[in-house]
Formats: C-alpha cells, sequence, structure tokens
C-alpha cells in the first residue's frame, strides 16, 4: 500500500491523526526533502527510514517505490508541506500504482491552494489553479492574460523573488483587476494582501514578502 499524506503547510498542529497513524505504521516515508521533513518527524516522535522523491529522481524512483510496495511495504508519501501531488512530487508514483495494480490512498489533510481561496475572499466556486507561473516573462504574461479573461478565480504558486515583476505584469495588462496574495499562510506571519495591482505595488513596495507565496486573480466580472 502506498499512501499519499499531506503535512502542515506551515503550523504543525495541521496535521490529522489518521496522518500521524498511517506514518508511524510505515515501513519507508517517501519525502520531497528528508532533512525538511526529518523535523516534523522528530517533533511528532517518528522514528522510520526515509528516502527522497522529488522532481529530480521520481521519474526511476516511482516504479521502484511501486514494486516494493506491490511486495508488501507500506509506503508514506509526503512533500515538504501540503498535499503530495499538487504542484509537489507524487504524480509519477501513483501512475506507477495505478498502472501496476498496487493498492493506493490519499489522506485529506492540509493544503495552501485551498486555504488561499477562502481567505482571499473571492469567488471559491469554480476555480483555477496553475501551479507555478514561469520564470519567463513571456509565457508569465500569457499566462496572466489568460487568467483575466476567465470568469473564475486563478490561483497560483510565485516566488517572493518574481511577485514584484508578476504584479508589473498584470498591472500592465488590467489597472483594475483585484489581487490576492497570501504569505506564510497558517504560520506566525501570515499576511493577506489584497488590493489592484497598482495599490499591491506601492504596498509592497519596501516590504517584498519572503516565505510560501500564492497569488489569486479575482474573475473578470469580480465583485459582480
Amino acid at each position: 500500500m502506498v499512501s499519499f499524506v499531506p503535512t502542515p503547510i506551515g503550523n504543525l498542529g495541521d496535521i490529522t491523526l489518521r496522518a500521524l497513524e498511517i506514518l508511524k505504521e510505515a515501513d519507508l516515508i517517501a519525502c520531497e526533502d528528508t532533512r525538511h521533513s526529518g523535523k516534523l518527524l522528530k517533533f511528532y516522535e517518528i522514528s522510520k527510514p526515509t528516502i527522497s522523491l522529488h522532481d529530480h529522481n521520481e521519474k526511476h524512483r516511482g516504479p521502484e517505490l511501486a514494486s516494493r510496495a506491490a511486495q508488501g511495504t507500506k509506503i508514506a508519501v509526503i512533500s515538504d508541506a501540503g498535499t503530495p501531488c499538487l504542484s509537489d512530487p507524487g504524480y509519477r508514483l501513483m501512475q506507477a500504482c495505478i498502472e501496476n495494480d498496487v493498492p493506493y490512498q490519499v489522506l485529506p489533510g492540509a493544503c495552501s491552494i485551498t486555504t488561499a481561496l477562502v481567505s482571499s475572499g473571492f469567488p471559491p466556486h469554480p476555480f483555477f489553479f496553475g501551479g507555478f507561473l514561469s520564470v519567463k516573462k513571456g509565457k508569465r504574461t500569457k499566462e496572466l492574460q489568460r487568467a483575466l479573461d476567465r470568469d473564475h478565480t486563478s490561483i497560483y504558486f510565485e516566488s517572493p523573488h518574481r511577485i514584484i515583476s508578476t504584479l508589473e505584469l498584470l498591472r500592465d495588462l488590467n489597472t483594475k483587476v483585484m489581487v490576492c496574495i497570501t504569505k506564510e499562510l497558517t504560520k506566525k506571519f501570515e499576511t493577506i494582501y489584497s488590493g489592484s495591482p497598482p495599490e499591491l505595488l506601492v504596498l509592497l513596495s519596501d516590504r517584498v514578502p519572503r516565505g510560501e507565496l500564492v497569488m489569486l486573480i479575482a474573475p473578470s466580472d469580480y465583485p459582480k
């Protein structure tokens, strides 16, 4: 059995009892970053063998782990934060499980996408999640234009190092669209910024946010 286990996106208290039970019963825990996950496992006094599973090795390690699970190894899969497979490792392993009839289960739990969506106050359904925006301005601009053309909320992950550039691109495309940026969700310095691109650029001009960012773009007809 392979279990895909969500982990806290910030506050270590945001983990389910079932998730802890699965982690304690696992024979092997596949982690996006074994050092990062080690802190969580140590906090909950879980001592189990770990193995790395990330974007650079999942292509070959996914089938390898699926094969071990088929032979009876209980494997738990966790990412650095949130739910595996959502812009995090795990998808190729799940595909390997499906292709080889290996039993798997997905646990519910922490997810920055839905947490940010509800926190924004934007229409929650339907919504579009586009993962990480491209580092290339051309591709990023095209994706932002697609978001502006949608009639539902669009959600992206963005780097603190590019957020100002992205807001400038949005400003050049539409000065009035409402944007929400969530920072460090569930952590001590959780902050939610909302406003038009020009307003957010002024607000963040001397306080560029650090940490994990989720950016939401309101529907083209918001507010109704």
